[in-house]
């Protein structure tokens, strides 16, 4: 008993959609030229099977004809009926299973998954339940706290539902300074993300997927510390977007934010997942969030993306990105006092020395030495309590031979990150998982904009770019409401060879 499975999408032809099946693989599954197919429609499961008509059934039927290709022939199926227009939309992804001649039409999987993904987000909705995330290298939540204080700010509610941290000291400082973020039933994961088996049953789905996956290959100092040749060579950071990938096909959100350096944005691991992201029914949105443009003191850039459902709502457009505060004058505006007689100033001879020896070597790198009057300051890293040469320093007012590093404070004020958020970490701690996180109040704002594009506030502005044949497919599907009750009750996946529901 032979079996054809086809993926394939619902086609248009002189505006009216049809179903398009030929080739040799029809025959393999028992599909002879000439046989008259009677039409089963359910609607209730979206599916339309295909059965040899019995000898003098009058009904409405599809022939079976053929195709000549190399001088071979070839079965030929071409189903154009109404119902198709009733079932799916103009592009929408298929799956046809033959076996023994008989004839399964229905969504593909992904088409399930994603209408599953719009209905489960819709009503929620209209209900107001809050929206369930998935946080993804979750460090001390501060990305996490910024679009949660975003959608907050617009009346969407949300809260974490799984979050996956490497660190035990970082996931316990946002369980303990980020409870607006916690409910009793959150799964809180602290371990490697590759070590977690999410293949099984019992995984939830969640609404909404955040992570920014570890940049230690992709930045420009983690690539020449490490001798890389691409970011995808870190023998710990580099394959950690094909786990994100997989937390994204297994978890099935509607929405789904992205954030890196914005060298990223050109390595191969980015050019996969947008792929992906597209294969799997989402639109994509991405840009280079300006920290200091958006309102912080420390000039801190960073690629961020945003992946939403057709249904859901329309593309996010960072056109409409508007800062959610007025960043400060200048650096002395958000420092401590710091006495004359403290141990914090230093002469940090080496380091001058280092400037030195790099200038010579015509390396251009150069000492941030601030003394407050300065509009702002450049990055600061995840090793900044390390005294590292090239980050900032604050001059000692009484005594230009001395500097000091930012206290962990200071360090939160200039990245507009809520100091509560490292209550309780010492200061190496802090300053980690303050060097790794993103500018707090440009996020917020990413939350704002999300937020109201979801809830209809917005709408797009700019001009739609060119698409694949797959995307332009995924796009022309149409909103479908959350209480359509057909559609509701579609299957989320079907077993590859199944035919029937």
């Amino acid at each position: 008993m032979s079996t054809t499975v086809i993926n394939t999408l619902v086609s248009e032809s002189r505006s009216v959609p049809r179903i398009w099946l030929e080739g040799q693989h029809l025959a393999h599954a028992g599909v002879e030229i000439g046989v008259q197919y009677m039409l089963n429609v359910c609607e209730k499961l979206r599916r339309i099977e295909l059965r040899p008509a019995p000898q003098g059934f009058s009904g409405k039927t599809v022939s079976v004809s053929k195709r000549t290709r190399n001088e071979r022939v070839y079965p030929l199926i071409e189903v154009r009926d109404s119902i198709i227009a009733a079932l799916f939309e103009v592009g929408t992804k298929l799956r046809v299973a033959i076996n023994n001649g008989r004839i399964v039409i229905s969504m593909s999987h992904i088409a399930m998954r994603v209408q599953e993904r719009v209905n489960r987000f819709l009503n929620k909705l209209k209900t107001g339940e809050p929206l369930s995330v998935a946080s993804l290298f979750h460090g001390g939540g501060v990305l996490d706290s910024a679009l949660h204080e975003g959608f907050q700010r617009t009346g969407l509610a949300s809260y974490v539902k799984i979050a996956v941290e490497l660190e035990g000291d970082y996931i316990d400082a946002s369980l303990r300074n980020n409870p607006e973020l916690w409910r009793d039933d959150s799964i809180v994961i602290n371990g490697d993300i590759r070590d977690v088996n999410i293949l099984g049953n019992g995984v939830p789905q969640t609404d909404i997927l955040v992570g920014g996956v570890p940049c230690t290959g992709a930045s420009r100092s983690g690539a020449a510390k490490n001798n890389l040749s691409c970011a995808e060579e870190h023998s710990t950071a580099g394959a950690l977007f094909f786990d994100y990938l997989e937390w994204v096909k297994v978890l099935n959100p509607a929405l789904v934010i992205l954030e890196n350096v914005v060298e990223y944005a050109s390595t191969a691991a980015m050019i996969v997942i947008r792929s992906v992201l597209s294969h799997l029914g989402y639109q994509l949105s991405e840009t280079v969030l300006d920290g200091h443009s958006l309102g912080s003191l420390e000039k801190r850039k960073r690629l961020c993306l945003v992946a939403t459902t057709p249904g859901v709502c329309e593309p996010v457009d960072f056109n409409q990105l508007v800062p959610v505060r007025q960043r400060e004058e200048k650096i002395a505006d958000v420092l401590e006092v710091i006495p004359a007689d403290s141990g914090m100033w230093k002469t940090y001879d080496y380091l001058a020395d280092k400037e030195l020896r790099d200038k010579a070597a015509g390396k251009g790198f150069a000492r941030q030495l601030l003394i407050g009057g300065e509009d702002g300051c450049g990055v600061i890293g995840r090793g900044y309590a390390k005294a590292r040469s090239t980050e900032p320093f604050i001059v000692a007012p009484h005594d230009p031979r001395l500097s000091r590093l930012m206290t962990p404070a200071e360090h939160a004020r200039v990245k507009t990150i809520p100091e509560k958020l490292i209550e309780g970490l010492g200061a190496t701690r802090a300053h980690e998982v303050l060097g790794q996180s993103v500018i707090y109040c440009a996020f917020v704002a990413v939350g704002v904009l999300m937020a109201k594009t979801v809830t209809g506030l917005v709408s797009s502005l700019t001009k739609p770019q060119p698409v694949n044949r797959e995307e332009k497919a995924a796009s022309a599907r149409k909103p479908v409401p959350a209480n359509n009750k057909q559609l509701k009750e579609c299957p989320a996946t079907l077993p590859l060879f199944a035919l029937t529901a």
